[in-house]
C-alpha cells in the first residue's frame, strides 16, 4: 500500500468515526429541533435533519427527485475526488490531505442520506437574529478540504499539481 493510500485511509477513518459518532450522539441524546446553548448569542447544538444539500438547497423539492439526485451527485463527487487523488504524486501531501477531507465528508453525508434519506446537522452558529445554516462534522471537513485545495492551487502559480508525471 502506498504512502498516499495510507494517508487517505487514516483521514477517512478519523473523519468517518468522528462524523458518525457525533451524529449518533446527537440523534440518541437530543429530541429533533432541540437546541442546547453552548456560547450565548454565538453557538448552540441544535438537532435538525437536512433533507436538502448544502444550505438546504433542494430541501423543498419532491423526495422522489431530491434523494436520488443527491445520492447520484454525491457518488459522482466522490468519484471525481478519487480520480483527482489518483493523479496526485506522493509528494503532494497537502493536497492529498485536503482531498481526503472532502472525500471523508462526502462519504459521511452520503451514509446519512442512504440510512435516513436526510443528513443530521447540529452545529448552529448565529449572531443576534442571523443564523448560519446548521452543519455537521462532515460539512466542516468538506469546507476545510476545499479551502486547503484552493490555497494550494493559488500557491501553485501555473503549475498543475494534478498533471500526470
Amino acid at each position: 500500500m502506498s504512502a498516499k493510500t495510507k494517508l487517505v485511509l487514516v483521514w477517512l477513518v478519523i473523519i468517518l468515526i468522528s462524523d458518525q459518532l457525533t451524529k449518533f450522539i446527537v440523534d440518541q441524546s437530543m429530541p429533533l429541533h432541540h437546541s442546547i446553548p453552548v456560547i450565548d448569542d454565538l453557538f448552540s447544538l441544535t438537532y435538525i435533519r437536512n433533507t436538502g444539500a448544502a444550505f438546504g438547497i433542494f430541501a423543498g423539492s419532491a423526495a422522489a427527485f431530491r434523494l436520488p439526485f443527491l445520492i447520484v451527485f454525491s457518488l459522482v463527487a466522490i468519484g471525481f475526488v478519487v480520480a483527482m487523488l489518483r493523479r496526485l504524486s506522493e509528494r503532494e501531501t497537502g493536497l492529498i490531505t485536503a482531498l481526503a477531507f472532502i472525500l471523508g465528508g462526502a462519504i459521511g453525508n452520503l451514509i446519512d442520506r442512504l440510512a435516513y434519506g436526510e443528513v443530521i446537522d447540529f452545529l448552529d452558529f448565529y449572531w443576534s437574529g442571523y443564523h448560519w445554516p446548521a452543519f455537521n462534522v462532515a460539512d466542516s471537513f468538506i469546507t476545510m478540504g476545499v479551502a486547503i485545495t484552493v490555497f494550494y492551487l493559488i500557491k501553485a502559480k501555473g503549475h498543475d499539481p494534478f498533471a500526470r508525471s
